[in-house]
This record gives structure tokens, C-alpha cells and sequence, in this order.
């Protein structure tokens, strides 16, 4: 089962429109994951019609119209894993022990907020994926998005992708 996460899109304030090479992924993936900070809900059609299965949460940056149509926290079994998606989790210090303990039925945790990427995974071995934003890098050298497979129960290829600059 391949896997795509986005997060932190911010449409269209960061960008117009979300980049070539990410909109080629959602055909690919089985699941589509979105960590929220859509800003419009145009993106969230794009994505609700393209994709074949979509879990997605809002962000702090969405109003009410997405906060309407999406859940803070989203939860999804898949191959065998248990995911949650949230968008924010606080500061990166501590992260892997407080998500840990707030998503203990979980085996993965997908979040944004940061747009920084982030791959580790807690001692309870609760991982954590940010892939970061497709259209906004902050400070980050790239924008970025991550895909993953999930083969026999477990969460293989992750693999963060930089998309060049604009």
C-alpha cells in the first residue's frame, strides 16, 4: 500500500497552486494523508476528488468552512498499522514522549504545524512523520512531502521529497 503525506499547503496564500511533481504522487498512492493548514477549501475539493481514500485533519490556519468538513484528530487503520493525524504537537522538545503518551494506540503519528520535516520514531515505538510543506519552507532549504509504503504490517520507504525552488 503506497502512502502520500502533505501538511502546511496553505493555498493559495503561500502558493497557487500546489506543485507538479506532488500532484503526480496522488494518483500513485492508495491513501493520501493531509496534517492540515489548508487555508482554502478548493485544495481540500482537489484532493477529495482525486484521491482514492483521504485522511485529513484542519490546522490552527483553517476556518470554519474546513473545520466543518474535517476533524482535529483522524484516525485510520491500514495494512495492519494504526495511524493518527493531527496537526499540531507542540514544542519538538519532548515530542516523541508526549505524543507517545497522548496517541498511545497508535503506531503511527503524522503531523504538521512546523513545516519542518520530522522522521523518529518514540521508545514506545510510536512514529512520528512531518513531511514538512510542499509550498513554504520557512527556513527549511526545500519545500517537501513524503510517501511510504506499507508492505507485510509494517511502515517501509519513507522517503522525503524535495521539490525545487520556484
Amino acid at each position: 500500500m503506497r502512502l502520500l503525506l502533505m501538511s502546511d499547503t496553505h493555498l493559495p496564500t503561500r502558493a497557487k497552486r500546489l506543485p507538479e511533481p506532488l500532484l503526480e504522487e496522488i494518483p500513485r498512492a492508495d491513501v493520501v494523508f493531509h496534517a492540515g493548514d489548508w487555508v482554502d477549501t478548493d485544495t481540500l475539493d482537489l484532493l477529495e476528488s482525486r484521491s482514492r481514500r483521504l485522511v485529513a485533519v484542519h490546522g490552527n490556519n483553517d476556518g470554519p468552512e474546513l473545520r466543518a468538513r474535517l476533524p482535529e484528530t483522524a484516525y485510520a487503520e491500514l495494512g495492519g498499522l494504526r495511524f493518527a493525524v493531527v496537526h499540531e504537537t507542540g514544542p519538538a522538545r519532548g515530542r516523541e514522549a508526549r505524543c507517545a503518551a497522548r496517541f498511545s494506540d497508535a503506531d503511527v503519528l503524522v503531523f504538521g504545524h512546523s513545516h519542518i520535516p520530522w522522521d523518529t520514531t518514540a521508545p514506545t515505538g510510536l512514529r512520528l512523520l512531518n513531511p514538512g510543506s510542499p509550498t513554504d519552507r520557512r527556513r527549511q532549504p526545500h519545500c517537501t512531502y513524503m510517501t511510504a509504503v506499507i508492505a507485510a504490517g509494517r511502515l517501509t520507504e519513507v522517503d522525503l521529497h524535495r521539490l525545487p525552488r520556484r
